[in-house]
């Protein structure tokens, strides 16, 4: 089964962590997972300027290290990532910011790329949000 997978919700919230471990039992069930998009406060999880407490996991990284490691298609909204401050080098230059904080492996683009997971995937699964 291909699988979707959108995340709305920021790395220390419940949801993100069940979210990443829904998708390493899809990868470890021999599903495929076509894309992750990250919106809203989930775009949060593809920065590398996210500090987990030490008796905390650190969901931010795991997620950069599945996507990874498992050479995922991992989208971000480029409208929320704006608006929460996680640029890449294109877009912190664009806004002559200082630095760039996506996390290797992510990229910016639009809901399009949502829908069009949607349409490639036998399920688009959520998680988070209001």
């Amino acid at each position: 089964m291909k699988f979707a997978i959108a995340l709305f919700a920021p790395p220390h919230a419940p949801s993100s962590r069940r979210a990443l471990r829904f998708a390493e039992a899809c990868l470890a069930g021999g599903h495929e997972i076509v894309r992750l998009f990250f919106y809203q406060d989930g775009v949060h999880s593809a920065s590398v300027n996210v500090v987990a407490p030490q008796d905390e996991p650190n969901l931010s990284a795991e997620w950069s290290d599945f996507v990874h490691k498992h050479k995922l298609d991992g989208v971000v909204c480029i409208a929320a990532a704006l608006r929460r401050g996680v640029l890449n080098q294109e877009e912190a230059r664009r806004y002559e910011r200082p630095a760039a904080n996506l996390a290797e492996g992510w990229e910016l683009s639009g809901l399009g790329q949502l829908h069009e997971a949607a349409q490639m995937a036998d399920r688009l699964v959520s998680f988070g949000g209001n």
